[in-house]
């Protein structure tokens, strides 16, 4: 059976990084963009991160410029503005396609382990859900991610057990890390 330590990604500088030496933690995996509405999430992220990592978190941060492009900076320049604005201290990788023919293997893997469900109700949802068909609508069925801030969380055998939409309060998100740990 498949888990994501079958995967190879690429670090800010283009190396390659086995998931497989991540074996035994926890993980949140997540599609990110600098410039989007949900960006403060770096704040909360950064904050599970620094008081859960000595218990075997890893938060893995994918920046992608797929949507409505939020991302536009280089790899270093997005990594730039997440240390001085948000402080990230979590591996940060090489930005990527989580969407379309160029969609990276992971997110494709990912989001096929845990598909998308809904942005959930209210009129916020509701306008993201038109803005997200919108802009995905190019990617056909292979719109396997539809916003930033999407996140997957990883048990400690690598399979994927929860998907959290960007809309997904950071407290649920929490709380279901600290679950697996």
């Amino acid at each position: 059976m498949k888990t994501v330590y079958d995967f190879t990604v690429k670090d800010r500088q283009g190396n390659d990084v086995s998931l497989s030496d991540l074996k035994g933690k926890v993980l949140l995996i997540v599609n990110t963009a600098t410039g989007c509405g949900f960006t403060p999430h770096y704040d909360p992220l950064e904050k599970m991160y620094r008081e859960l990592k000595d218990k075997g978190f890893e938060i893995l941060d994918f920046p992608c410029n797929q949507f409505a492009g939020q991302a536009p900076g280089s790899d270093d320049e997005i990594h730039e503005f997440c240390t001085i604005k948000f402080g990230t201290e979590f591996p940060q990788f090489a930005k990527i396609d989580v969407n379309g023919e160029t969609a990276d293997p992971l997110f494709a893997y990912l989001a096929t382990e845990k598909p998308f469900e809904g942005f959930g109700r209210g009129v916020k949802n509701a306008f993201l859900n038109t803005f997200a068909k919108a802009n995905n609508k190019k990617f056909g069925d292979k719109a396997y991610i539809k916003w930033n801030f999407t996140k997957f969380l990883i048990d400690r055998e690598g399979k994927v057990v929860s998907r959290f939409e960007p809309t997904v309060d950071m407290k649920e998100v929490r709380a279901a890390v600290e679950n697996l740990l």
